[in-house]
Parts: structure tokens; sequence; C-alpha cells
């Protein structure tokens, strides 16, 4: 995920590799582990290149949300969104699958501006370099995103820092997660250590946001059956568990650090 930033890149499992798509009408518990399943060893075996100086080990926590999903989802499916066409050939998709993809936008356009404050809020080396790498992944994965509503003929939300945006609505709505106005504000007015501080602490409850947002779309009956919207799901969920660890520990150094 925190490679060069190539927009028309498909979500992946690990570099090079790819998961194999779930049949469509396939809503089997045997359908939905299998495909985790290949992506959690997928996660297992894979690992960021030494020249981009992280460890980038993936978790297979993701086979216990497809778990919890089984237990709730049955053979019926939810009824498909109008856009999706029995005739096209593709997998009918939800709109469950809608929700996940579009509020993901705003959720990942929140996380790219808290990120870009780094440099002018004296943000320190480690930081910054963590925040280049959340914008370059969130930014791919925001393209994604508007490229796959746009194919399938739904609306395309704004990338807007503020919340998910849609027509009709008067004011942006908060994905689970996002900082709030008030915290934002808070957030643009430190600096230095402070900044770090805040940062840290707000961005892990941003990414366990999006971590909810994977479980709240696998529960749901019938979604994620489209191969890449199951796929976009397992990145963000390794990616950001996978930064949650990193952030926590940057955390507690810098506690250690001010005493």
């Amino acid at each position: 995920m925190f490679g060069n930033c190539q927009a028309s890149r498909e979500p992946r499992l690990a570099d090079g590799m790819s998961a194999r798509p779930v049949a469509a009408g396939d809503s089997s518990c045997i359908g939905r582990l299998a495909l985790a399943a290949t992506a959690t060893a997928a996660y297992a075996r894979s690992a960021t290149p030494a020249s981009r100086g992280m460890e980038h080990m993936k978790t297979p926590w993701l086979v216990v949300i497809a778990t919890a999903a089984c237990a709730t989802a049955t053979a019926r499916q939810e009824t498909p969104s109008p856009a999706a066409k029995a005739d096209t050939g593709r997998p009918a998709y939800t709109a469950a699958d809608v929700h996940f993809v579009a509020g993901m936008i705003g959720h990942h356009a929140q996380a790219v501006q808290m990120a870009g404050w780094a440099p002018s809020h004296g943000a320190s080396a480690a930081m910054r370099v963590l925040c280049e790498r959340i914008v370059v992944a969130q930014n791919d994965e925001i393209a994604f995103a508007q490229r796959w509503l746009r194919e399938h003929n739904e609306v395309v939300p704004p990338a807007d820092p503020r919340g998910h945006v849609m027509p009709g609505m008067d004011h942006p709505m908060l994905m689970p997660g996002m900082l709030t106005p008030d915290q934002m504000a808070q957030l643009d007015a430190a600096r230095g250590r402070e900044f770090d501080r805040l940062f840290l602490t707000f961005m892990i409850q941003h990414h366990q946001g999006a971590i909810t947002m994977v479980a709240q779309l696998l529960a749901a009956p019938g979604a994620a059956q489209d191969g890449p919207i199951f796929r976009f799901a397992a990145d963000v969920n390794a990616d950001q568990t996978t930064e949650i660890d990193r952030m926590t520990r940057m955390l507690d150094d810098l506690k250690r650090s001010a005493q």
C-alpha cells in the first residue's frame, strides 16, 4: 500500500498477488472464508521492500471478521443495487458495498488532510515519513473508490475531509472514527511535539473507524461478493491494522521520552 501512487491500480492482497473473486451468488461461509484465508496467507508472506524502511507484515484478523460475518449472514442475498444488471456478466453488488466504497472516500480524504499538515506543523522526521505514506496510500484508494462507483453508475461523492457527502444532505456525515470539527481544529492548532502526539492519538482513532467499516461491510448479508470490493476491504483492514500497531509504538515512545 505504501508504494508509489498509481491511480489505476486495483486493490491487491500483497505485491504481485490477487485473491480469487467470490462467484456471483456465492454467499456461503465456505466461499467467504476461503477468500479470507487467501488474503491472510498473502498477508503473512508479504513485506514492504527494505528500501521503504518499514515492516509491512499483514494480520490474520480478517478471518475473524469473515467468521463473524458468516455467523450473521445467510444464504439469501441482500437486494442488489438497481445499477447491478443481471445481464452484464458482473457479480451483483449490494447497497452495503456502495455505502462502504462511497463512505471510504470522505473517510480517507480526512486522513489525507491530517497527514498533509505534517510539514507545516513542525512534525518530526519520523512522523513526516509516516504521513507521506498515508497520503500516498489513501489517495490511491480514493481513486479506486471513485472509479468503481463511476463504473457501476453510482453517485460519486467528493473527497471531502469533513465527511461523507451525498445529494440532499445538508451537512457531511462523519463515518466511524472520523474526527469532529473540534478535533480537527485542535490538531490544526498544534505544533511540533504536540502535533505528533495529537496526530498519533487521532489517527489511531481514525484507523480503528475504518476497520469498523470493514467489519460492518462483511457482516452485511451478500456484501463483498464482488472481488474488487473484498480486496479493497482486505487492503484497508490489513494496512490500517498494521499502522495502528506502528503508531501505538510511536506514541508510547513519545510518552516515555517526555518523562
